[in-house]
């Protein structure tokens, strides 16, 4: 049976949790962004195996709908793929609408979507800087806001409820000539503190996951051409992630006891150090 077509569980995700060992993350509600590629469509394979209801979020409808059809022959729980610009905050109203209303509350945010865009400051594109700020820091914002009410609604009733933003080791080890990216994951990193210090009394749980040098498709688009062979060298000098491992990571965190919060994680290669 298309486990996607399962009619999806009432609103507000009420009811006991029914966990078990091989579907830790049955009866969740999870929304994953960025999850077109990388570690956003890893993440997603990973919660589905692991039992929780799914919504795709992306710019790129294709992908998304093709990540669905991978899923939903062996998923426990619903996939639900929905392309939408995370920088438009009307659009991630509407799209939480949609998931609301067809998988229930959401108790598990993984904020992933991302650009990384490198140059030296002094020739950098400041349209770059300008997709790097939107994507990273304000689309990150939204995604948060935009379901924390689920997530304390969710806490209250004594169940596990996690945001998780993936930043990155940028966000405080120097990277020159990638200044406005590590700017971004920097903010990022004390945004998590704070909300940490400010929803955590709400028991909900706010984490940071920080992978180091990972095999995906981010920077493939960047201007600068020297940059784009830097990041190569980059990823061919050691043995690099996969987005699985960080996939993994998120997953291990966020199935931890309710009153349990892995705060922050740091992932990198072993060669990195």
């Amino acid at each position: 049976m298309d486990r996607g077509l399962e009619p999806p569980p009432a609103p507000g995700n009420a009811g006991p949790m029914t966990t078990t060992r091989n579907h830790p993350l049955s009866d969740r509600t999870a929304v994953i962004t960025g999850a077109t590629s990388g570690i956003g469509a890893a993440t997603a394979r990973r919660l589905a195996a692991d039992g929780a209801h799914v919504a795709l979020l992306g710019r790129r409808e294709d992908r998304l709908k093709a990540l669905a059809d991978e899923l939903r022959p062996t998923a426990p729980g619903t996939v639900l793929p929905l392309a939408v610009d995370l920088t438009a905050p009307d659009a991630l109203a509407t799209a939480a609408d949609t998931i609301r209303s067809t998988l229930g509350r959401v108790d598990l945010v993984v904020a992933n979507g991302g650009v990384m865009l490198g140059a030296p400051f002094e020739t950098a594109a400041t349209d770059e800087w300008d997709r790097m700020l939107d994507t990273n820091l304000r689309a990150l914002l939204h995604t948060a806001r935009t379901f924390t009410d689920d997530l304390i609604a969710t806490a209250a009733e004594g169940r596990p409820a996690d945001l998780v933003h993936v930043g990155s080791v940028a966000g405080h080890v120097l990277y020159p000539n990638w200044s406005v990216y590590a700017a971004t994951k920097a903010a990022v990193a004390h945004l998590t503190r704070n909300l940490r210090a400010e929803l955590g009394p709400r028991d909900v749980r706010v984490k940071n996951v920080e992978p180091g040098v990972t095999l995906t498709e981010l920077g493939e688009d960047m201007h600068d051409r020297d940059m784009r062979q830097t990041l190569t060298r980059m990823r061919t000098t050691l043995r690099p992630l996969a987005p699985e491992d960080i996939a993994e990571a998120i997953a291990y965190a966020v199935a931890a006891p309710p009153h349990v919060n892995i705060a922050e994680l740091v992932v990198v290669p072993v060669q990195q150090g």
